[in-house]
């Protein structure tokens, strides 16, 4: 199996280090991440400007192609272009990896996630994608490794069935802070869908305009639902959420045909 890894956090990140590391042994792994940090991004592509690329050698043991692009620029060009350089006319990967992201990716903010942006692109060009995200606490005491290896136990139980070529799976970890933290337990769950609570904190620059901070830590929202991926994962639990891209409220099709449409 061959794999396309990149993430939103950009190539030097500690997170999708720690998951090249624990996904080791899946298949053959081919790093194409931003060159720099893109988060909240969501689906943007880059249209009118060109795709500046160079290999790095992120760490003694990863090396990988940094695009100077987003998330789902850097699964577009590995899948459309340097797949066939390195591999042939025809050639794709077989399944796109996303992460290890540096906060938690659930509830509505699936929408904004650059981390889950990526994914989708694996989608939409008919690969399976799993998006990884890893939710934070004390930045200084997360354990991206441990993290990574329990994010790695949930990837081999979602490949142990089938995966449609359109799939996204979502996993989420909870936050993890020590070498030797347990094993969570893995629960499927619904996105919470209510809006965050976050705000702007309003200040003044030393030239005296006006400008606008956002606040918060991004996990506060007005509600949530019993049994969402947001309320389970602050229980400690692993979260997997399987994802669909068509937007289209199917159930209300008929009811609007027959409102609108004229004979």
């Amino acid at each position: 199996m061959r794999i396309l890894l990149t993430n939103d956090d950009g190539i030097d990140a500690p997170g999708i280090a720690a998951l090249f590391d624990a996904i080791q042994g899946l298949g053959e792994i081919r790093v194409v991440a931003p060159a720099g940090m893109q988060s909240a991004s969501s689906h943007g592509i880059t249209f009118y400007h060109p795709l500046m690329v160079r290999e790095v050698q992120a760490n003694p043991r990863m090396r990988g192609i940094a695009v100077e692009g987003r998330p789902a620029d850097c699964v577009k060009l590995g899948a459309r272009a340097l797949w066939q350089e390195w591999y042939g006319p025809g050639a794709r990967p077989d399944l796109v990896i996303s992460g290890m992201n540096a906060g938690a990716n659930v509830g509505i903010n699936v929408i904004y996630s650059g981390t889950v942006g990526a994914a989708v692109e694996g989608a939409f060009l008919g690969i399976p994608s799993i998006a990884v995200s890893l939710h934070l606490g004390d930045r200084s005491r997360t354990d991206y490794a441990r993290g990574a290896q329990i994010a790695r136990v949930a990837i081999d139980r979602i490949l142990e069935h089938p995966l449609d070529a359109h799939r996204v799976m979502n996993v989420n970890v909870p936050r993890t802070e020590s070498p030797d933290a347990p094993m969570p337990p893995i629960r499927v769950a619904p996105m919470n869908v209510s809006a965050g609570i976050d705000g702007y904190e309003r200040r003044e620059s030393p030239d005296g305009r006006t400008y606008y901070w956002p606040s918060g830590n991004g996990m506060e929202f007005f509600h949530t639902a019993e049994g969402t991926d947001v309320e389970l994962l602050m229980t400690r639990a692993v979260t997997v959420t399987p994802l669909w891209y068509d937007l289209s409220e199917h159930v209300t099709l008929d009811t609007w045909r027959a409102r609108l449409e004229r004979t």
